[in-house]
């Protein structure tokens, strides 16, 4: 275990865990409209520069927890051997709560999104896992705790503790205490997003791996994160004011942004497929054309639209098999 999140974990929990008979939590996935790309420090997963999200409703990752005889864990009903990467993600993440205690757990995950396939499975899945441990042993953290405990487990898991629009700060402390989410009040009911999902494949390079690459071989990423916090502070204005061309003109420009850095590493990285570059083309024509959508991609080859409820039906009509959320559902 690594000394110096074992030193976080330390900072807040009791010296002996007594967990109850189940821990169950949910935790929606988000979207980020300012991005994450970049990390200051591995370890802790704090990141260069803030950013900011919006959930996607009742899509996610529910985690239950049960104590057992030993370690199992199974996804989407499907019992994994305990070497498989992802057994073994959730098992490390465990032990920093459980330490040296014997307390061996049935963990069963179920998500309602397609796993590593650039929507944010990882992040719903520790935010819930983050809870669910919460949950079962009554540990009543604050919920900026419990945010920074999740982004040791993956960036993007502390901004899904909650419903709606998060921002994460990057903070500055060595030890990560102040790269927290919090959550933005807006009412802004009519706001909603569409997955146009175009590949369920794995991603070919991790997110990690692609921040690594990116950060150590681009020559456009040294202008990054002073420019992915303009965005950020931007978005969040325009969240205040509800101007959703302000918030989707931004948010379509950052994503572009942090893809350029991308391409521009040595050699060149992409997530995208064809079909992501056409889908790109027909947002933008369709917004040309008269249709207030615009569009955002994380790290994969699915593309995410932003519109208001009002064109839901333009939109469904522009974009076949399009997936559509409400956010505050």
């Amino acid at each position: 275990m690594n000394e110096r999140k074992a030193q976080f974990f330390n900072a807040h929990l009791p010296n002996t865990l007594q967990p109850n008979s189940c821990g169950e939590a949910f935790a929606p996935s988000n979207i980020a409209l300012a991005k994450y790309w970049g990390k200051r420090d591995y370890e802790l997963n704090l990141p260069t520069n803030g950013s900011l999200s919006i959930s996607l409703g009742t899509l996610g990752t529910r985690t239950t927890l049960k104590p057992a005889d030993k370690d199992s864990v199974s996804l989407n009903g499907k019992s994994l051997s305990l070497d498989t990467p992802f057994a073994q993600k959730v098992i490390a993440f465990i032990d920093l709560f459980r330490r040296s205690q014997p307390l061996p757990l049935t963990i069963e995950t179920h998500n309602t999104i397609p796993t590593a396939a650039g929507l944010a499975s990882s992040a719903s899945g520790f935010a819930a896992l983050t809870l669910a441990i919460n949950d079962l042993f009554n540990l009543d953290l604050a919920q900026t705790t419990l945010s920074a405990m999740a982004r040791i487990g993956s960036g993007s898991a502390s901004r899904s503790l909650w419903h709606g629009f998060v921002q994460w700060d990057k903070g500055e402390q060595t030890d990560g205490s102040d790269s927290i989410a919090q959550p933005i009040a807006s009412n802004w009911r009519d706001l909603r997003v569409g997955l146009l999902a175009l590949s369920h494949a794995e991603k070919h390079t991790t997110s990690r791996d692609g921040m690594t690459h990116t950060a150590e071989t681009s020559p456009l990423f040294s202008v990054w994160p002073a420019q992915a916090e303009r965005d950020k502070a931007q978005i969040h204005q325009a969240i205040v004011n509800q101007d959703f061309h302000e918030l989707g003109a931004t948010a379509e420009a950052n994503a572009l942004a942090m893809h350029a850095t991308m391409l521009a590493a040595r050699p060149s990285l992409t997530y995208f497929l064809p079909e992501t570059l056409a889908t790109i083309a027909a947002v933008q024509k369709a917004r040309a054309d008269g249709l207030p959508v615009y569009l955002t991609i994380d790290a994969g080859p699915n593309v995410k639209l932003l519109y208001l409820a009002k064109d839901e039906a333009d939109i469904r009509h522009t974009f076949a098999g399009v997936a559509c959320v409400n956010p505050f559902q």
